[in-house]
């Protein structure tokens, strides 16, 4: 017969031995942080809801509706509101980095369509030879009690 060999597994204790932590001089250096600048209060007016007056997607800028006011007051009349709505525009563009030559597309709402003729000499008027798609609807009313409304979709590639 042959014998049978048996393994006996040992288990070694090992007692936690107490860690001298070595103190490092670490040198603390204070780098100068560039502060990001205020953000620079648009000249056109502050959005009327909880949206973003204008974003860029992409290669695309999409400007929110705009009113015809200027500094909280509502302009007097269809062509004064347009010109003023499209001098909003413009701002919100540069924002952006864009101009009035970049806007491909409007959305245009008017709360009276028999206004369209003064609204569309005023609109010529603000847009220069720039011609974007346009589409106009006639609304039965716009925050503020504005009569005209205008959105903008530029399109700028992204370099």
């Amino acid at each position: 017969m042959a014998a049978k060999k048996t393994t006996v597994k040992k288990t070694a204790t090992k007692k936690s031995a107490t860690k001298k932590t070595a103190t490092k001089k670490t040198a603390t250096k204070k780098v100068a942080t560039k502060k990001k600048p205020a953000k620079k209060a648009s000249a056109a007016p502050a959005p009327g809801g909880p949206y973003t007056p204008v974003v860029r997607a992409g290669d695309w800028v999409i400007v929110s509706g705009q009113l015809g006011l200027k500094d909280g007051v509502l302009a007097k009349g269809v062509s004064a509101q347009t010109a003023q709505a499209v001098a909003n525009l413009k701002i919100r563009l540069a924002e952006a980095g864009v101009t009035i030559k970049d806007v491909k597309k409007t959305l245009c709402f008017l709360t009276d369509i028999d206004t369209f003729a003064t609204f569309n000499e005023a609109y010529v008027a603000g847009f220069g030879n720039s011609r974007p798609a346009r589409s106009t609807i006639g609304v039965a009313a716009l925050p503020q009690g504005a009569s005209v409304e205008i959105e903008a979709w530029a399109f700028k590639p992204v370099r």
